[in-house]
C-alpha cells in the first residue's frame, strides 16, 4: 500500500470541509465525485469502487462535521432542542439506507446514476431557496397562520449577539423531507443536509448563523450512524482493506482543519452565494457523472 499517492487529498479536504461547514451541506456530496470522476481521470493507480467512495467519503465527513460541531458549539449557535425531532426521523433510516448499500455494493453503475439524479434533483432545490435576513426573527404577519401556535425561541452567540425566531415545525412534509435526506445519506452518502438547511431556513424562518450550526450537528450524528453502518458492511464484505486507508489518512486531518475555519468564516461569506455556487457544482457534477453511465 503507497502511503504518499494520496497527499494532494490533504488541501483539497481542506477547502472540501470549510465549504462544507459554510453551507451545511455534507462534505460527502463534494467528496464522491473527486472520488468517482477525478480519480480515474488521474490515472488506474486510483481505483475506488463507488460504494467504497461513499463509505469513504461518509467516514472523512464525521471528522469534518464533529470538528465544525466543535467550532459552533463555542460560539453558542447550536440549538439542541430543535435538533431532536429531526433525528428522530433522520436516525433510523439512515441506517436503513446504509444496510441497503451493503446488498448493492458491486452494482457500480446503478449507484453511479442514482448518485447523479439525485445532484440534478438538488440544484434547482438549492437555487429555488431564499434566505432571511441575517439577524433573524420571529415570523412576521404574513406567516402567522403557520407560526402562531409555535413558541419563540431565542439563542444568544458567544459575542452577545441574540437570534430570535419561532419553534420549527417537523411532522407531515418535513418529516418525509428529512427520511428521505437521511435514506439516501445512508445509501449514497448525501442528502441529509441539503434537506435540513433548507427546511430550518425557509419553512422555519431560522437564522441563517444559527441554521448552520444546528444543521452541523444533526448532520454529524446522522452521519455518523450511517458511516459506522456503512463501514461495517464494507469491512465484512471485503475485510479491513476495503478501506482505503492510505486515503483517509490524508482526508481525515484535513477535514478536522476545515472543520475549525467554516465556523470561523461564518457570516463572513453571503450564505445566498454560497447556496449558488454549490447549487451549479451539484448541476456540473450531476451532468458529469450521468455522462459517466451512460457512457
Amino acid at each position: 500500500m503507497d502511503w504518499t499517492i494520496y497527499w494532494f487529498m490533504f488541501p483539497v479536504s481542506i477547502c472540501v470541509a470549510t465549504t462544507a461547514m459554510l453551507s451545511g451541506i455534507g462534505g460527502a456530496a463534494l467528496f464522491i465525485p473527486i472520488f468517482v470522476i477525478i480519480f480515474p481521470i488521474l490515472g488506474p493507480e486510483y481505483p475506488l469502487q463507488t460504494a467504497a467512495a461513499i463509505g469513504t467519503a461518509l467516514m472523512t465527513e464525521v471528522f469534518g462535521f464533529s470538528s465544525g460541531f466543535i467550532g459552533y458549539h463555542r460560539k453558542r449557535l447550536i440549538d439542541f432542542k430543535s435538533a431532536v425531532p429531526f433525528l428522530m426521523w433522520s436516525v433510523p433510516v439512515a441506517i436503513i439506507g446504509a444496510v441497503l448499500l451493503g446488498y448493492l455494493h458491486e452494482q457500480d453503475t446503478f449507484l453511479k446514476g442514482a448518485y447523479a439524479i439525485l445532484m440534478i434533483v438538488l440544484c434547482p432545490i438549492i437555487l429555488r431557496h431564499s434566505a432571511p435576513a441575517e439577524n433573524g426573527s420571529a415570523p412576521d404577519s404574513s406567516d402567522k397562520s403557520e407560526t402562531q401556535d409555535r413558541e419563540v425561541r431565542s439563542v444568544t452567540d458567544r459575542t452577545g449577539r441574540t437570534y430570535t425566531y419561532r419553534a420549527l415545525k417537523v411532522g407531515g412534509l418535513g418529516a418525509a423531507t428529512t427520511s428521505t435526506g437521511a435514506f439516501l445519506t445512508g445509501l449514497l452518502g448525501v442528502g441529509i443536509g441539503e434537506v435540513i438547511m433548507p427546511q430550518l431556513v425557509k419553512r422555519n424562518h431560522f437564522p441563517v448563523a444559527v441554521a448552520a450550526a444546528t444543521s452541523v450537528f444533526m448532520v454529524i450524528v446522522t452521519i455518523a450512524v450511517a458511516s459506522f453502518t456503512q463501514v461495517t458492511a464494507l469491512i465484512a464484505a471485503g475485510g479491513v482493506n476495503a478501506i482505503p486507508w492510505n486515503l483517509v489518512c490524508y482526508t481525515i486531518p484535513a477535514v478536522i482543519i476545515g472543520g475549525q475555519i467554516g465556523p470561523w468564516l461564518q457570516g463572513r461569506i453571503a450564505q445566498r452565494t454560497m447556496e449558488k455556487a454549490i447549487a451549479g457544482l451539484f448541476g456540473i457534477i450531476g451532468v458529469a457523472m450521468m455522462w459517466i453511465v451512460l457512457k
